[in-house]
């Protein structure tokens, strides 16, 4: 039997979520415990992302990556992809129901996550400019209309299309980002469905994985 690799993401050395579970590998972190599999971590600083050794993993100087033996992904959907299909557990074994939850994982980041990442933009980068007060509002209201097809089709079932999935995964996630700004409360069920996903003990595991990684970093920085 051929020795196991042990996978290797890179994390933030200093998540500016402040370990809050926003920052992207913790989709990576989610999906590798819900699976049971073993992983390790490089810690990353701002400074590091931007260089040469780095950008040869991801190009574009962000986190998470994820390396196993010669391999090497970057992107967080394309590595929980990688995950599910490598691992039982995250995708269904009925060829439809897999296609589906693959489907839900594509609209998490293309249809869902965009307008959030607007707001972020909006909130964090954009509010010292002078159209500021105008633009906030039609930002959110983009937000409300995904977030009212998203609580439409998810009605009252616990998960997207059956049991929990790779694409609840993904869909949990990018909500987590958009509920600080309150408008996750607008809907009850979406509200619960995340509840949901954060309930599960791989999510625990990998939050606690996570913040403890911000917890001892803050702490070096006193």
């Amino acid at each position: 039997m051929p020795l196991q690799l042990i996978p290797v993401i890179t994390v933030f050395e200093c998540s500016p979520d402040r370990g809050r579970g926003l920052a992207r590998d913790m989709r990576v972190r989610w999906a590798l415990e819900e699976v049971g599999q073993p992983y390790e971590v490089r810690l990353v600083s701002f400074e590091a992302m931007k260089e040469p050794p780095h950008r040869a993993l991801h190009p574009f100087g962000q986190i998470p990556t994820y390396q196993e033996g010669a391999l090497a992904l970057f992107e967080s959907g394309a590595i929980v992809f990688h995950i599910a299909e490598r691992h039982a557990g995250l995708l269904p074994e009925d060829a439809n129901a897999r296609a589906r939850a693959i489907t839900w994982m594509f609209a998490a980041l293309n249809t869902v996550e965009a307008p959030i990442l607007d707001l972020q933009t909006a909130m964090y980068q954009e509010g010292d400019k002078p159209w500021h007060e105008q633009r906030l509002p039609l930002v959110k209201d983009r937000i409300r209309d995904r977030l009212g097809e998203l609580s439409e089709r998810l009605g009252n079932a616990e998960w997207l299309d059956g049991a929990f999935s790779a694409g609840d995964l993904m869909i949990v996630s990018v909500l987590l980002r958009v509920r600080p700004s309150g408008l996750l409360d607008e809907y009850p069920n979406l509200s619960a469905y995340v509840a949901r996903g954060e309930a599960r003990p791989a999510y625990k595991r990998a939050f606690d994985a996570q913040l403890a990684v911000f917890m001892a970093n803050s702490r070096g920085g006193e």
